[in-house]
Parts: structure tokens; C-alpha cells; sequence
């Protein structure tokens, strides 16, 4: 495991706002109290333009700038082509389009989400005979285009802005993050997610030769991001999405052994480069929490509540080993129920002491939520997770 030393990505020109926000991730990371608990979130755009419009907001305002919020994570070209989206079919109510993936992907406007509906590579062996675009072109980081994972998702976005200026543009004002999907989301894109469980139990030593090929490739796109990002990035994030509600997808043996090394190593070069790392991986991965310690991941992200994971009962079993960044429940949030809402965020703001806890939703903040909930809910984190922690009668031994 890599030695994880504080960053501070300092300059004379960064504002001191955004240098203690970085101080404030690096003490949760790191398991120190500092002044608050850290905030954060991931907001879908329906909810944006619900909170704008509840709260009366301008109709470019944005959540991270106007809570200042404490950091914001970036997306590069991931794509395993560089290319125009193809368009199959657009209409006001949706776009069908073929994406960088090989994916095609419906998007109905009224949904947060798209539908995968169809990918180039239908067997194994176009699988294993497919070429991939250079990982370090330097089109994903300095030029503008389209990209899957930043155009089509609750949202669709044509030309998304060169990476590298969305990140200078954030500096001045928040801890940034850059990021990288590792194989487990690649093949969910490239293959779909029931082909590549099928083909794993099928072809497990094809397979795990693909996932090595392809981990190497995100690998080398992982250090090229970096490099383009140096000086100017204080954190990734890992994105693996490995499980549902009850489980992982695969069994945890199979993952150790094909998927592991590989986010190993992609957190090693974030580390060498004095990055922090956090990992987001949806459902219910606790079979997995020893691994993401032993690799060496500063936070894990986002232990969703749905999936019965909580940070309460996390900490209290692994202590300060690992820190955790998330778990408050949306399904709560959505009921848009104060009093419930209050006991929700209030208990789970236990797993901050000692630091060790950023605090989120379990995934992301939907259109079911009000504006007028979120107000409060940055409201009362940003009261009650002053340390020392005001947590009155949901104060809790852990």
C-alpha cells in the first residue's frame, strides 16, 4: 500500500477558501477533526431546476457556488473512441444517439436517466479483437467534443467543454477532483451489464484477459490525467459501480483477482501524485470494504442506504481504518419531511467523529427533493457538524 500524503495544492494566486476546504477534505480523509464536517453532493439537473425555481435563483445559479460547497469532481473523455455523437433520432421528447462507447442510448427527456438499448460489440471475440483509441490523447483532457459519460446522462450535453478548462475554471473556489471509471463501468458501457456478467461466467480466463486489457488502458488514461491535471487537481475518484442491493454483481473472488489490481494501481498513481482517492462504487459492496483498505482508498463513496449499508454501523465496525463519504438516505430526502429528515442527517453525522466522514446523499440528489430540503439540509450539516459536534439527543457511542 502506498504511503497517503496530505495535499495541499497550494499557490500565491489560489484564494484561501479554497485551500481550506482541501484542508478540511484532507483532515476527513485523514481522520482529524477540523473546523466542520466537509459537504458535498452529486445534483441531477431536474433537481437543479427545481431548486432554482423554489428559491427564486437566477437561471444559471448552481448548487456548488452558491453553498460553497467543499469540492467538485470532473470527468474527462473516457470514451474508448474519440467521436461524434451519432445521431439515430431526435425529437422534443427524446435523442437517440450511437456514443464513443459503441452504445446506443434513448434518451427520453422526461426521465432522469437514459436506456441502453443496444452496443456495437455483440460476442466475445469482437470483444477481444477490438481496438481502442490512444488512453493519452490528448483530446480528452485539453479539447472540447462529445463524450458518453459527461453528455448522456440525466441530462444531454453536445461539445462539453475541454476537461482541462472546467478544472482551472473550479480551482479558485473548491478542492477538485479529477476521475476515472475502471473496468467494471467500461463494460457496463461497452458490452452492457448482463453480457458481461454472462461472459464472466461463461469465459472467466477470456474475460479476465479482456479486463486486464482494458484496466491497463484506463490504467495509462489514469496517469495521462494527471499529468494533464498537474498542479491544478487535489483529489480522484475512482468510479466502479461492482454491486446491487444485495451483493456484487460478480462474486468477490473474481473481482479480487481481475478487477482489484487495477484499481490498486489507479490509486497508487493518484497517491504518488499526492492526490486523494475515493471510491464510488453503487449498492451494496461491503464484501468488498477489507479490499478498498487494503488498497489503500482514502473514502468510500457513496454506501447507499437502499442497499442497507450504514455509516454509523460502519464505523463502529471498522473504526477508522477506511474514511466514508455519504449514506444519507434519499428516500428520506424525498420525502421532504424536515423532522424526518432531521433525525436522518443528524444520526449519521455520528460517523464523523474523529473525523473519517464526508457528508452526501447515498448517491445522488434527485428531482424528488425540494429546494427548500436541501436549503435546510446544508443548513443544519453546516450548524451541527461544527466540531465539536452538535448532535444533542442523537448523539451516539461509535
Amino acid at each position: 500500500m502506498s504511503c497517503k500524503p496530505d495535499r495541499i495544492n497550494a499557490t500565491a494566486q489560489r484564494p484561501r477558501k479554497a485551500l481550506d476546504k482541501l484542508q478540511r477534505l484532507n483532515a476527513a480523509l485523514r481522520h482529524r477533526e477540523a473546523d466542520r464536517v466537509p459537504i458535498s453532493d452529486f445534483f441531477w439537473g431536474g433537481f437543479v431546476r427545481r431548486w432554482r425555481a423554489e428559491l427564486g435563483l437566477a437561471p444559471d445559479a448552481d448548487p456548488y457556488k452558491h453553498y460553497d460547497l467543499d469540492f467538485v469532481v470532473t470527468l474527462p473523455n473516457m470514451d474508448l473512441w474519440i467521436r461524434p455523437f451519432e445521431i439515430l433520432k431526435e425529437t422534443p421528447e427524446e435523442v437517440v444517439v450511437r456514443t464513443g462507447f459503441g452504445a446506443t442510448l434513448r434518451k427520453r427527456f422526461e426521465f432522469p436517466m437514459p436506456e441502453m438499448v443496444d452496443w456495437a460489440i455483440k460476442s466475445i471475440e469482437q470483444l477481444e479483437r477490438a481496438q481502442f483509441d490512444d488512453p493519452r490523447d490528448r483530446r480528452r483532457f485539453f479539447a472540447g467534443g462529445d463524450n458518453q459519460i459527461a453528455g448522456v446522462g440525466d441530462g444531454f450535453e453536445r461539445n462539453s467543454p475541454p476537461w482541462i478548462e472546467t478544472v482551472k475554471s473550479l480551482w479558485p473556489d473548491f478542492a477538485v477532483f479529477g476521475s476515472m471509471i475502471e473496468v467494471s463501468e467500461c463494460l457496463t458501457r461497452l458490452i452492457g451489464q448482463q453480457n458481461a456478467m454472462f461472459w464472466i461466467g461463461e469465459y472467466p480466463e477470456r474475460m479476465g484477459a479482456v479486463i486486464n486489457r482494458l484496466g491497463a488502458f484506463y490504467l495509462e488514461m489514469a496517469r495521462a490525467e494527471i499529468e494533464a491535471g498537474r498542479g491544478w487537481l487535489d483529489g480522484f475518484v475512482i468510479w466502479g459501480d461492482v454491486a446491487y442491493k444485495k451483493a456484487t454483481f460478480i462474486s468477490p473472488a473474481y473481482w479480487r483477482k481481475y478487477f482489484k489490481p487495477w484499481v490498486a494501481q489507479m490509486t497508487e498513481a493518484a497517491h504518488e501524485a499526492g492526490l486523494l482517492v475515493i471510491y464510488h462504487g453503487c449498492g451494496n459492496v461491503r464484501a468488498l470494504i477489507d479490499d478498498f483498505i487494503e488498497i489503500g482508498i482514502d473514502g468510500l463513496n457513496p454506501l447507499e442506504a437502499k442497499a442497507g449499508l450504514d455509516v454509523v454501523e460502519l464505523r463502529k465496525q471498522y473504526g477508522h481504518r477506511l474514511a466514508f463519504c455519504g449514506n444519507s438516505d434519499i428516500t428520506i430526502w424525498e420525502t421532504n419531511d424536515l423532522d424526518r429528515i432531521r433525525r436522518e442527517v443528524l444520526r449519521k453525522l455520528n460517523a464523523a467523529k474523529g473525523g473519517g466522514y464526508i457528508f452526501m446523499s447515498d448517491h445522488s440528489v434527485t428531482a424528488g427533493v425540494s429546494g427548500r430540503t436541501y436549503d435546510y439540509i446544508v443548513k443544519l450539516v453546516r450548524e451541527a457538524g461544527q466540531y465539536p459536534l452538535r448532535l444533542g439527543e442523537f448523539d451516539l457511542p461509535v
